[in-house]
């Protein structure tokens, strides 16, 4: 009797018995609803039957019967919104700090990106949401702090958050590039033939630093659609992120699945186009 309660008391989380409260389902309910989800199957088989799906379109269905692509199609667009924004903060405010901080080593301003920076990678994400609605949101009024009824500035706020860690990154990465960059010999030589500062710095030294900083911005969108999960639940924004939390609380493994999946197809994708930027910001790089 010991095992039979503790074999169901395991049984509870399985996603067959989601929507049924407390008492299990009835075999009537519960075995139809085992079979439609291939939940009898190991994993592996599971996920061979679900790709198998994925790739003719089919993304599977939640447990009220709605396809998980009406979900994504809803979805889809408020998170493309919010990783633009993010990615827009983090690429100019970061390459922005990491050159000036590169050009003043050792002044107030490159100490100041080095304390700012360490602060934001230490702040967890769901910490400096907060703070950030309060105080832009709530005291000064600047951003709107929930919601998607402001168009693009419901944005600005998240996407400020979110980008915060990866922006923090990109600074002490552009900076390091840069400053190794500005200490090569080609640049001496660009100096001695009397080329301006600012040529030096944009054609030369910044083009040439950023390789590893296109690398890392392509690799983070993923991390930035991934990490919307938290900001989305913090500015209540309904995206893939919000839709991936409340799958989880409802048990829609299905809807999770869908959501991750297409995840991993967005970050192999910004892979390949950093691939192809190679070539663009050095023309030694050549593909054949």
């Amino acid at each position: 009797m010991l095992f039979i309660r503790a074999r169901d008391y395991a049984r509870r989380g399985e996603p067959s018995r989601a929507g049924a409260g407390e008492r299990p389902p009835p075999p009537a309910v519960g075995a139809p609803r085992r079979d439609d989800f291939n939940l009898d199957d190991n994993l592996v088989v599971q996920y061979l039957k679900y790709i198998g799906g994925f790739f003719q379109g089919n993304f599977g269905t939640d447990f009220s019967g709605r396809p998980v692509l009406d979900t994504i199609e809803r979805a889809l667009p408020v998170t493309i919104k919010l990783t633009i924004v993010a990615v827009v903060f983090e690429t100019i405010m970061g390459i922005a700090a990491g050159v000036l901080s590169a050009l003043k080593k050792g002044s107030f301003f490159d100490n100041l990106v080095l304390v700012s920076t360490t602060l934001l990678v230490s702040v967890p994400v769901f910490v400096l949401g907060f703070i950030a609605q309060f105080t832009l949101g709530v005291k000064l009024g600047v951003f709107p702090i929930s919601g998607i009824n402001n168009g693009w500035s419901s944005y600005l706020l998240p996407g400020l958050v979110l980008a915060s860690l990866s922006m923090a990154y990109v600074a002490r990465l552009t900076r390091t590039s840069v400053a190794e960059s500005m200490a090569a010999d080609y640049i001496r030589t660009a100096k001695s033939k009397g080329i301006s500062n600012r040529r030096i710095i944009v054609r030369h030294a910044l083009r040439n630093s950023l390789i590893p900083v296109v690398t890392f911005i392509g690799a983070d969108v993923g991390g930035l659609l991934g990490g919307a999960i938290v900001t989305e639940t913090v500015f209540n924004l309904p995206g893939l992120g919000r839709a991936i939390y409340d799958a989880l609380a409802r048990q829609e493994g299905a809807v999770v699945v869908g959501i991750v999946t297409l995840f991993v197809f967005f970050y192999i994708f910004f892979n390949l186009v950093v691939d192809v930027l190679y070539a663009v910001l050095d023309p030694r790089i050549r593909y054949e």
